[in-house]
């Protein structure tokens, strides 16, 4: 019985060792094989397969990041001591002890798992640094675009954590260590690694998150940074600070225990926690920096290859001004758990886009950007491009128009009757009575007058680039725009009737480069009415605001212009107008067309853009809106107010005569 046993120990103990041999031999083959094809340290420092855009203010300072940002090569022995301890601690605290793998460190992790009711290798992995470096190698496998894989797909393949990715990993461990000095091994980990909000490698992680290098960093801001390793996204501060303070907490009692960190240090860093810098807590622009990335040339923003810096209009103050002033109202005004929601957008007159709030921060919220993908109906809003034409033609803003019942026979829809928002009716009324009131039946006497086909163009020439209506309701706003498009219509009644095309890039370059590759100035396009339409039309809207739908939008100090704009059931409010300094737009409705309840635009969306306009205009000296206003009208014969005309105040024989013939125009009831 013994000796069957020493036979059975014996085949058993010669079949071990003859398979360790055997896997020993493949291990050293492929390691000797990974060897050979590991390049030059410096090859292995960017990791990326897409550039980054870094996006500049109107004053040349950052203020958004997209895509992957590689703030510069760092390595071990230049990094901040506390950043290359912190790392050390919390992820391999034997790594400079070790030959690549741990199987200290795999037994604990693979003990861990099973007690927590985990596959062996599912969760917590036990890998050495060195065995992180080779997962963000890939093995040596380099994305490559034409395979027809994603790059979300290759990531994700570099990151599976099956026993065949474990056991692969060895050998390619081993060649690293090998090839590489320590130092050398955790420089690529250094540069290569993720640590969120778009940043690889902990320079760019040190420039976003603190607006230093990496090589300044204190033990507290170094524990922040080592603290995003286990989740990037989860744990960046920029999410949740006080949860990425909590994890550096960790960090600091690790180098501590470590002995990478003196009590009094470690209580130092406890007692001032590391803290955002100003630009990364503002967080701002974020709608502003989307729109940039959507319109820029792609090659150059969203599929770029290269490191991108442009410069923009952005104000981070106005910024600052629109979103609280958006809080502000929903926060007074607004019932709690609303989920209705705004937009806002700042320009200058020549098109300059200053500020862009594309909508509330909301759970349900997302990234959808109001203020430039959401096509809306205009409501009232777009009364101004009927007068705008009128005016140009040379009508009067004291010209008499009819409000009264109106009804016209539509083909293939049959008759239809507009009224007025209170159901009451005005009769004679001068065309600035009629749009300081937001009244429906003259702008449609007066659209049907002049022409829809001279109203559609008038709108499309300011900007209005979405598919207008060929009905009758033209007048009324029954077509959709978007509030970037709208806020641009306007500023080009307050830069004299000139098109505007709304413009955020100034300056494209790329990183290192002295010559911009694109560079503009200013948005304004071809002129679209005389300037003294323009002028008149200003002053017509300045009524509004003045006494009319949008008293609310008064402002304290200087003057202003503006309409308001509601659409049919109140699925959209808006208001959008102009000082002499700015214009500015609001949006406010549901996302899933839900009607709003009590909400006109003369109403919330016009405190909105108060609020807006006095925080915008705080330290700026009052200006003159460049308006012009009518000359007093002459009393016209009581025979002359013949129903449903548009009566002169005084004028030459021709300019009777066209009216006369736009009066017949107009007899439709």
């Amino acid at each position: 019985m013994g000796g069957l046993l020493r036979l059975v120990l014996r085949i058993l103990w010669g079949t071990a060792w003859r398979l360790t041999a055997v896997l020993a031999l493949i291990v050293a083959a492929s390691g000797v094989w990974f060897y050979g094809q590991l390049p030059p340290l410096a090859a292995l420092l960017d990791g990326r397969a897409r550039g980054s855009v870094t996006l500049l203010d109107r004053d040349g300072q950052v203020f958004a990041w997209r895509g992957e940002t590689f703030g510069g090569t760092i390595t071990a022995d230049t990094v901040s001591p506390h950043l290359r301890n912190a790392v050390v601690a919390t992820e391999d605290k034997r790594f400079y002890s070790h030959f690549g793998i741990s199987p200290r460190g795999i037994a604990s992790a693979v003990r861990i798992n099973l007690a927590a009711g985990r596959g062996p290798f599912s969760g917590n992995g036990g890998s050495t640094i060195t065995q992180q470096v080779a997962k963000l190698l890939c093995l040596g496998r380099s994305y490559d675009p034409a395979s027809g894989q994603s790059e979300a797909d290759y990531e994700a393949e570099c990151r599976e954590g099956s026993l065949w990715r474990k056991i692969r990993e060895v050998p390619f461990a081993f060649a690293l260590e090998a090839r590489y000095s320590k130092d050398d091994i955790l420089t690529i980990y250094l540069n290569r690694a993720y640590l969120g909000a778009g940043a690889r490698g902990f320079e760019a992680a040190a420039q976003r998150y603190f607006g230093r290098s990496a090589a300044e960093v204190t033990a507290a801001e170094a524990a922040m940074l080592a603290g995003l390793l286990v989740a990037p996204s989860y744990f960046a501060p920029t999410r949740s600070l006080e949860r990425a303070q909590g994890r550096a907490g960790v960090i600091v009692g690790l180098m501590e225990e470590q002995g990478l960190l003196t009590a009094a240090d470690a209580a130092a860093a406890r007692a001032s926690p590391a803290r955002l810098s100003a630009a990364a807590a503002q967080r701002a622009g974020g709608a502003f920096a989307d729109w940039m990335m959507e319109t820029g040339p792609a090659f150059l923003t969203r599929d770029t290859t290269e490191d991108v810096h442009i410069r923009t209009t952005f104000d981070p103050r106005l910024q600052r001004a629109a979103e609280e002033a958006l809080a502000h109202v929903f926060d007074t005004r607004v019932r709690e758990g609303s989920a209705a929601q705004a937009a806002v957008v700042v320009m200058s007159a020549d098109g300059a886009v200053r500020a862009m709030v594309g909508g509330r921060r909301t759970p349900t919220a997302g990234a959808f950007n109001r203020a430039t993908q959401a096509l809306r109906q205009t409501g009232s809003a777009f009364k101004p491009f009927v007068y705008a034409a009128a005016l140009d033609l040379g009508y009067d803003p004291l010209d008499r128009i009819e409000d009264a019942p109106l009804t016209i026979d539509i083909p293939g829809s049959g008759p239809w009757s507009p009224r007025n928002y209170t159901g009451e009716f005005r009769g004679m009324v001068t065309l600035a009575e009629a749009l300081k009131h937001s009244l429906n039946t003259p702008a449609v006497r007066l659209s049907e007058a002049i022409g829809r086909d001279l109203v559609r163009a008038v709108a499309e020439q300011f900007g209005i680039h979405s598919s207008l209506a060929e009905g009758p309701a033209l007048a009324l706003g029954a077509s959709e725009a978007t509030l970037l498009e709208m806020t641009a219509a306007f500023a080009g009644i307050l830069n004299g009737g000139s098109a505007v095309r709304p413009y955020g890039l100034v300056e494209l370059r790329l990183a290192g480069d002295g010559q911009p590759l694109l560079a503009q100035q200013g948005g304004i396009g071809e002129r679209v009415i005389a300037e003294d339409a323009a002028r008149q039309l200003t002053w017509m809207l300045a009524q509004v605001i003045e006494s009319g739908t949008g008293t609310r939008a008064r402002l304290p100090d200087r003057e202003a212009a503006g309409k308001t704009g509601t659409t049919q059931a109140a699925r959209d409010a808006w208001f959008i107008g102009f000082t002499a300094d700015y214009v500015a737009g609001v949006w406010m409705g549901y996302d899933d067309n839900t009607p709003l309840t009590g909400v006109t635009g003369g109403g919330l969306p016009a405190e909105i853009w108060r609020e807006v306009m006095v925080r915008v205009h705080s330290g700026l000296a009052a200006r003159p809106l460049p308006a012009r206003a009518p000359a007093p009208a002459a009393p016209a014969p009581a025979a002359q107010a013949t129903p449903g005309a548009v009566q002169p105040t005084a004028g030459n024989l021709a300019d009777e005569v066209l009216r006369d013939v736009m009066s017949t125009l107009l007899r439709r009831d």
